[in-house]
């Protein structure tokens, strides 16, 4: 994961060059059909702040954090309030968010720690809060360029909600939305965090 933090650190200029004018906005509405009007959205792995001032803009109180020292403060000049330099793996509270959005991001956990950080970012959930996941459309592990990657099935992605008690509200194969980047193809998740029962 050092590795993979170090290219963000280095290559932060040319990634939000290329992630900043993604539509991402699609996706967007279909996870917030599942969180509550003005509710607190987490932006977990922001990047750039795009998704982040995106949920801002249409009302939703937001906090992001990311890995990467240097998109950290990339995201907090856009935002104008600090984005928290932190990993999935240190993460820790409780019912705090109505929503999660992890857009390309948890494919940077090793899949060693996945379950362990998917049992952090739920219980960060508040009940019945929703949680947005993607990854690239694959099997495996793999690192490219000095990132690590690990690619997901959409059945690997249902089982990954489904082992963490989340019900699987929306499941769909992408095609990746940045100019370049024909033929590769995204895993999009939604899934919903049990109502306590009194």
């Amino acid at each position: 994961m050092i590795d993979t933090i170090d290219y963000y650190n280095t290559h932060a200029a040319s990634f939000v060059a290329g992630t900043l004018s993604a539509d991402m906005s699609g996706l967007r509405s279909r996870f917030l059909r599942f969180v509550p009007a003005g509710g607190r959205i987490l932006d977990a792995g922001c990047g750039s702040g795009r998704d982040s001032l995106a949920f801002l803009e249409a009302g939703f109180q937001v906090d992001a954090f990311d890995a990467s020292e240097t998109l950290c403060r990339i995201a907090s000049e856009r935002l104008g309030f600090p984005v928290k330099c932190t990993r999935f793996e240190d993460l820790a509270g409780e019912n705090e968010y109505d929503g999660i959005w992890a857009c390309a991001s948890l494919l940077h956990v090793a899949a060693a720690d996945l379950s362990d950080v998917m049992e952090r970012l739920c219980r960060l959930l508040k009940p019945g809060g929703a949680i947005y996941v993607s990854f690239k459309e694959g099997d495996g592990e793999r690192t490219k360029e000095g990132r690590y990657f690990h690619d997901m099935t959409a059945d690997g992605c249902r089982q990954l909600l489904e082992d963490a008690g989340l019900e699987v509200l929306d499941l769909l194969v992408t095609d990746d939305v940045r100019k370049d980047r024909e033929g590769e193809r995204w895993v999009n998740a939604v899934g919903r965090k049990a109502v306590q029962k009194d």
